[in-house]
C-alpha cells in the first residue's frame, strides 16, 4: 500500500516550483490533493488534471494568502472537496529584498501577512477538519538560520518566526497526535530562482554540494514528514540546501 493511501492534503502555493512538486509527490504516494494558488489558475488546474488522470482526486482552489477570509474559505473548500484534511502544507510565501534602511511599511506588512500570519490562519482553519494524527508542514528557508547577503533581513525574519511557531504549535497539538514540522529549502531550481539565473553561481559557491536542489528532492522530505513513519518527528525543522549552511 502506498504510504499516503487514503490521506487528504491541501498544499498552498501549489501551482509551481516546490509546491507543485509536493502535490505531485503526495499524489504518487496515494493522497488526494487540493492545490492552492493565487494567480496561476492554468498551472494549478493542469496539475490537478494530471493528478486526476493518475487516479487520485484533485482540485485547484484559488486563495489569497494575505487575506484571512480567503484563507479560511480555501481551507474549508479543500476539506469539503476531499472529505476532510489529514495534511496541510503551508507553502505559500512571498519574498522581497531591501536593506534595513530601504524596506517600506508596505513590504513589512505584506511579508508578515503572507509568510507568518497566513501560516497561522491556515493552520487554525485546517484544525477544524483534521482528525487526530494529522500533519502540518510549513515551508521556511535556509535563510532563517543564516543571512549571507545584505538586503534579506525582512525575509529571513519572516521565515525564522516560523521556527518558534512550529515548536509552540507542536506542543499545543501534541495531545491530538498532530505533528507540526518545518522544511528549510535552500537554492532550488525553480522559476523564482533558476539554476542558470544571474545570481545562481554565488549561491552555488556557498554549498558543500555545489548543485542546486531539485523540487522533487525537497518534495521527498515533505512526503516523509507526512507519512506514518514520521509520527514521532515533531516540532522541528529540516534544512535541505546542499550544505550551504553547514
Amino acid at each position: 500500500m502506498k504510504p499516503l493511501h487514503g490521506k487528504r492534503a491541501f498544499v498552498t502555493g501549489g501551482s509551481r516550483g516546490i509546491g507543485a512538486a509536493i502535490g505531485r509527490r503526495f499524489a504518487a504516494d496515494g493522497a488526494d490533493v487540493a492545490i492552492g494558488y493565487e494567480r496561476s489558475a492554468e498551472a494549478a488546474n493542469a496539475i490537478a488534471a494530471e493528478i486526476q488522470s493518475a487516479g487520485n482526486h484533485a482540485v485547484a482552489i484559488q486563495m489569497n494568502a494575505a487575506d484571512p477570509t480567503s484563507i479560511k474559505r480555501a481551507v474549508d473548500r479543500a476539506a469539503k472537496e476531499l472529505g476532510g484534511l489529514d495534511i496541510l502544507v503551508n507553502n505559500a510565501g512571498i519574498i522581497s529584498y531591501g536593506t534595513v534602511e530601504e524596506i517600506t511599511l508596505e513590504q513589512i506588512d505584506a511579508m508578515l501577512a503572507v509568510n507568518v500570519r497566513g501560516v497561522i490562519l491556515a493552520t487554525q482553519a485546517a484544525l477544524a477538519h483534521m482528525p487526530n494524527g494529522g500533519r502540518i508542514i510549513s515551508t521556511g528557508s535556509n535563510l532563517a538560520d543564516r543571512v549571507p547577503d545584505a538586503g534579506k533581513a525582512l525575509y529571513s525574519a519572516s521565515k525564522s518566526a516560523l521556527v518558534a511557531w512550529t515548536k509552540g504549535a507542536a506542543r499545543d497539538l501534541g495531545p491530538r497526535g498532530i505533528t507540526v514540522n518545518l522544511v528549510h529549502p535552500g537554492s532550488t531550481n525553480t522559476d523564482m530562482n533558476p539554476a542558470d539565473g544571474p545570481h545562481a553561481e554565488a549561491q552555488r559557491q556557498r554549498m558543500a554540494i555545489k548543485e542546486y536542489g531539485r523540487p522533487e528532492d525537497v518534495a521527498a522530505l515533505y512526503a516523509f514528514l507526512a507519512s506514518d513513519e514520521a509520527r514521532s518527528v515533531n516540532g522541528t525543522g529540516f534544512t535541505i540546501d546542499g550544505g550551504a549552511n553547514a
